[in-house]
C-alpha cells in the first residue's frame, strides 16, 4: 500500500507517513522510502552548498579577469551568496565537513560560467581554483586582476 502511494501521490504519501510517525505506529512506515526521502533531503543541503559555491566562484572569477566591468550587481552577487553560504552552514554544521569537496566539485561549472558571462578566450581563466573557501566566504576578500593565476 505504501510503496504504491508513494509512487502515485508523493503528497499525500508524506502526510500519511508524517501522521504514522507523530501517533508512533511505526511498524505501518514505509521505512525504505523514508529512508531514501531523508538521505535525499540531506543531499539537497549540500546541492544548496555547492550551486552557490559555483555562482560565487564565477562572480570572484568574472570581478578578477574582467575588472573594468565591475559592477553593483556583481558585488551585491557575492556578497548575497556569502551570505546565503554563511547561514546555510549555520542551520546545517554537518556541511562544514563536506565545504572542501564542494568547492572541488563547483569549481568547473564556475569557471565555465564565468567564461560564459564574460565572452573572454578560456585561456583568460585559471585552470585551477586561484581561490581558498577562507578567502571565497571571507567578506574583506576581493581579488586582485594583477594576481590571476
Amino acid at each position: 500500500m505504501e510503496t504504491r502511494l508513494y509512487e502515485e501521490d508523493f503528497f499525500t504519501w508524506t502526510y500519511q507517513q508524517s501522521n504514522l510517525l507523530r501517533q508512533r505506529q511505526f511498524d505501518q512506515l514505509d521505512v525504505a522510502h523514508l529512508v531514501e526521502e531523508l538521505e535525499d533531503l540531506g543531499n539537497r543541503h549540500y546541492d544548496q552548498l555547492e550551486s552557490r559555491l559555483t555562482q560565487l566562484i564565477a562572480h570572484l572569477l568574472k570581478w578578477q579577469v574582467q575588472h573594468w566591468r565591475r559592477s553593483n550587481s556583481w558585488r551585491a552577487s557575492i556578497r548575497v551568496q556569502r551570505t546565503g553560504i554563511d547561514k546555510l552552514l549555520r542551520r546545517n554544521p554537518g556541511l562544514k565537513s563536506r565545504v572542501e569537496e564542494a568547492m572541488i566539485e563547483s569549481w568547473l561549472e564556475a569557471r565555465d560560467l564565468a567564461i560564459a558571462e564574460t565572452d573572454l578566450p578560456d585561456e583568460n581563466f585559471p585552470k585551477n581554483c586561484p581561490y581558498s573557501w577562507q578567502e571565497v566566504t571571507n567578506p574583506e576578500f576581493w581579488p586582485d586582476p594583477k594576481k590571476i593565476v
